[in-house]
């Protein structure tokens, strides 16, 4: 069965950093493009940055210079470092691993808060 287990998430300040791992137990993890997305309250889940395969990354235009995602195929995992947060941050943050419409997997998410 696949897991996609998010951890890191909390609450920090405006300006502040937060570094999101997603640990995924897939078979072949390294074809995946792996995703992280995020739900605020009263919103619709929207994408915030993908990497594929062969690394190539895209990123929602407001989190553009900000947030880097990034993977580590040797451990199964997926990061989102968070940098200059700000409280339109504010949401639940989910990992996505897809790879076929049959393998598109989500995890549980993980609660950022931005609040002085």
């Amino acid at each position: 069965q696949v897991q996609l287990v998010e951890s890191g998430g909390g609450l920090v300040q405006p300006g502040g950093s937060l570094r999101l791992s997603c640990a995924a137990s897939v078979t072949f993890f390294s074809i995946y493009t792996m995703g992280w997305y995020r739900q605020a309250p009263g919103k619709q889940r929207e994408l915030v940055a993908v990497i594929t395969s062969g690394g190539s990354t895209n990123y929602a235009d407001s989190v553009k210079g900000r947030f880097t995602i990034s993977r580590d195929n040797a451990k199964n995992t997926v990061y989102l470092q968070m940098n200059s947060l700000k409280p339109d941050d504010t949401a639940v943050y989910y990992c996505n691993a897809a790879r076929s419409a049959r393998h598109d997997y989500w995890g549980q998410g993980t609660q950022v808060t931005v609040s002085s």
